[in-house]
């Protein structure tokens, strides 16, 4: 069944949307979304990311932490990451190749043709390229993505575990 994405508790609040929510409710739904955070204590690098790709991975991290938006479930940050580093890098490569040739005919006349190996780098460039605009949106890092979030304030914690600490959380 279609319908509209679900909105955090604060987002609805923050709009004046909340008349049709009892104060139990709004409770058990702080209470639902709190749990559906996920941990942050143990947020580990995938291995397959190159060491530009941790560090980036790291810096993104910490920022995303910071904001309560990242836990340990959050590896499509990787998926992104790999995503991003392979669209770079075609971008690359197609900056290098002609769209067309010149080609000598065998009576010495010069003709243009298409390269035929462009139209399909284009596709694969557009694929990469969608799939890193998804998966940043997905993970907050779109503007629009992010005007969509309602931050929530720091909590206080005052024992941190070393994740927390290597990802510079609040």
């Amino acid at each position: 069944m279609a319908g509209r994405n679900k909105q955090p508790l604060q987002v609805i609040i923050g709009n004046g949307r909340s008349k049709h929510l009892t104060k139990d409710e709004m409770k058990k739904r702080q209470k639902h979304e709190e749990k559906m955070r996920g941990p942050t204590e143990n947020i580990e690098i995938p291995s397959y990311l190159t060491a530009a790709q941790k560090k980036e991975f790291t810096e993104i991290a910490e920022k995303l932490v910071a904001l309560e938006i990242f836990s340990e479930l959050d590896v499509d940050l990787a998926r992104y990451l790999d995503s991003k580093h392979q669209y770079l890098q075609l971008v690359k490569d197609i900056r290098k190749i002609k769209p067309t040739e010149t080609v000598e005919q065998e009576n010495g006349k010069k003709i243009t043709i298409v390269n035929d190996d462009y139209p399909k780098l284009q596709r694969t460039k557009n694929t990469l390229f969608n799939e890193c605009r998804s998966a940043a949106a997905d993970l907050g890092l779109t503007i629009t993505s992010r005007l969509k979030l309602v931050i929530p304030s720091p909590s206080t914690v005052e024992g941190k575990s070393e994740a927390q600490k290597r990802f510079k959380c609040i």
